[in-house]
């Protein structure tokens, strides 16, 4: 049996925004670049995204070196989990998975995902792992920078208060 993403450990952070307000990041493909680490641009999203099947077109890496693909949803249960195939090649493919876990008015958030496709498969889990963590511990940091920014419509806030607090637009 090929070990998924649910078979890594996980990058977890307690978000001050509800899981209604983090699912709203990761339902709004074009946001996707803000918070993946490593996406450069979305070129088009499906109508039907986040739903099982739907896609993102997008660039990874640094202008003028960017390489054009795509992420694909796997798995959608709307407010608890989004399980992704990212496509990078030439270095592969990863399954990414992000579980939302309510904590009260907080939403903590894991994510998993290893390679399971293409060179990046090649590099041992050590140091894949290690890469991975990193690399989704800044992802976590800006998604959730995103969905507190947000008020309980859903609306993104424009400013934050000398005490820590949101202003409304």
């Amino acid at each position: 049996m090929t070990p998924t993403a649910a078979d890594r450990p996980a990058v977890r952070r307690l978000v001050e925004a509800s899981s209604a307000d983090v699912w709203s990041v990761l339902a709004d493909g074009w946001s996707y670049p803000t918070w993946v680490v490593g996406a450069a641009r979305v070129r088009s999203v499906a109508d039907t995204w986040p739903a099982p099947d739907a896609h993102i077109e997008h660039s990874v890496g640094v202008w003028p070196l960017l390489l054009s693909d795509e992420t694909r949803v796997e798995e959608s249960e709307p407010r608890r989990r989004l399980m992704l195939r990212a496509k990078g090649w030439p270095f592969g493919e990863a399954q990414v998975l992000i579980d939302l876990h309510d904590e009260g008015a907080s939403c903590l958030v894991e994510i998993r995902e290893d390679a399971d496709s293409g060179p990046g498969r090649l590099v041992p889990m050590p140091l894949r792992q290690a890469a991975i963590q990193a690399r989704n511990t800044e992802t976590l940091r800006r998604l959730a920078l995103l969905a507190e920014r947000r008020d309980p419509d859903g609306r993104p806030l424009r400013d934050r208060t000398r005490e820590g607090g949101t202003a409304p637009r």
